[in-house]
């Protein structure tokens, strides 16, 4: 077990963590990156092979490099990011130390201490950098444990190939749903479930205009990207719903041994079950602080930064902190306003 100082730890290896680290470089800032994955790529090197970024490259970049552009295609798939990501680590110098999971975080003295796997360290400042993508939530249907059948979280769907020719119901009326669902369309026979009709963002939309919607909203113009709609209509998912293959259905009253009882009250056989349901922040490694919480979670002023907590911030989440944070081409404005308040303190 090893003892280290250092003016600031990023916790996480991913998008957010490396935006944080430019700006923090940038503003001589003395920091260390502690990601609990083995190699550089976060939550990217965990997606399906035929996922699609909802821009082109160079709208989906990280500060200080453009994302290079994938000859043939218009937007990027997962490989190219993760490629992206290891070469900016490298291209900054990155100061990361992997595999590092972080145990706990206290407040000693006016300094964080962050107990970790591999030691301990103490900074002036903690930024929360570890996504979501390790907490899939799944909803608490009725018959979720009796089902016989596979099921899997969208976070760890891995294709196609293991679900062809079976009876598959896709879980999901947002983005990642829409996606499986049309992926499955050509080799199993797929129900695609969502709470209402599924809304489609207009066809020309991309992250393009997310990120533009975004930032107006920060300004306190327009309702954001809610207002548009939930699903990007991505060349597969667009061509799925043209050809009147992607259609959805009301949510499934339970799942049974065998299969799922429908909103009509009719039980139709299911092999597999893929929950499209979204996630949740990781933040377990933060229960040894008395955070600010509103309906179990940690409670900011809609920024990085949790109020009364002085050198703590959260990164890269989702619009709770921060509209945009959870994108590639978003997250550098808030990185850049935490390394403000870093040298700030």
């Amino acid at each position: 077990m090893t003892s280290a100082d250092t003016q600031a730890l990023v916790v996480g290896g991913g998008q957010a963590a490396l935006a944080a680290s430019f700006y923090l470089r940038r503003r001589g800032v003395q920091h260390v990156l502690l990601d609990a994955a083995d190699e550089p790529g976060g939550a990217w090197r965990h997606t399906w092979p035929s996922l699609r970024l909802f821009s082109p490259a160079a709208y989906s970049s990280l500060p200080g490099w453009r994302m290079p552009a994938v000859e043939g295609a218009d937007n990027p798939d997962a490989s190219h990011v993760v490629d992206y990501l290891t070469r900016y680590e490298e291209r900054y110098d990155v100061p990361v130390r992997r595999p590092v999971r972080v145990l706990d975080v206290r407040r000693r003295g006016g300094a964080y201490e962050v107990a970790t796997d591999s030691g301990t360290w103490r900074a002036r400042a903690v930024i929360g950098a570890t996504g979501t993508w390790s907490r899939p939530f799944v909803p608490a249907v009725p018959g979720l444990a009796e089902f016989g059948g596979r099921q899997v979280h969208s976070g760890r769907y891995a294709g196609p190939r293991a679900f062809a020719g079976r009876r598959v119901l896709v879980v999901g009326g947002a983005n990642s749903g829409a996606q499986i669902a049309a992926d499955l369309l050509p080799v199993a026979e797929v129900t695609w479930a969502t709470l209402g009709e599924p809304r489609y963002l207009p066809d020309h939309v991309d992250g393009r205009e997310l990120f533009r919607v975004a930032s107006a909203r920060l300004r306190g113009e327009g309702e954001g990207v809610g207002g548009l709609g939930d699903i990007v209509a991505v060349p597969p998912v667009r061509a799925a719903r043209d050809a009147g293959g992607l259609v959805a259905t009301p949510m499934v009253r339970r799942l049974t041994r065998d299969g799922a009882v429908g909103a009509d009250g009719v039980e139709r056989p299911l092999d597999a079950v893929v929950w499209c349901t979204g996630f949740r922040p990781e933040l377990s490694w933060l229960t040894g602080l008395d955070l600010p919480r509103r309906d179990g979670q940690v409670l900011t002023d809609g920024t990085p930064t949790v109020p009364g907590v002085p050198g703590l911030f959260l990164l890269g989440y989702g619009d709770w902190c921060g509209p945009a944070s959870a994108t590639l081409i978003g997250v550098g404005q808030w990185a850049r306003r935490v390394a403000e308040q870093v040298t700030a303190a």
